[in-house]
């Protein structure tokens, strides 16, 4: 399986600023379902609210999945992959 890596950056409460991806099946192509599973995942870290759009989270790359993401993939649609802030 192919998936998407979407590169995300978003301003925190805190005015720090997170840095993640979400990485979903290439299949996926409208934006605003990536921004959806963005904005699930930043309410699970109490950012809820915080903006999250083609300002902060792009289209980056395809790559091959990888099986830590499988699971989570198959479960929810979508991994995040915390990289800073997070």
């Amino acid at each position: 399986m192919k998936v998407a890596v979407w590169d995300t950056y978003v301003t925190k409460k805190d005015g720090n600023v997170m840095h993640f991806d979400i990485i979903a099946p290439q299949e996926i192509r409208d934006p605003n379902i990536i921004y959806g599973y963005g904005k699930d995942y930043l309410k699970t870290k109490a950012q809820d609210g915080q903006a999250l759009t083609s300002k902060e989270c792009s289209f980056c790359h395809i790559e091959t999945l990888r099986p830590q993401w499988e699971e989570e993939i198959n479960k929810k649609g979508y991994f995040i992959l915390e990289m800073e802030n997070c």
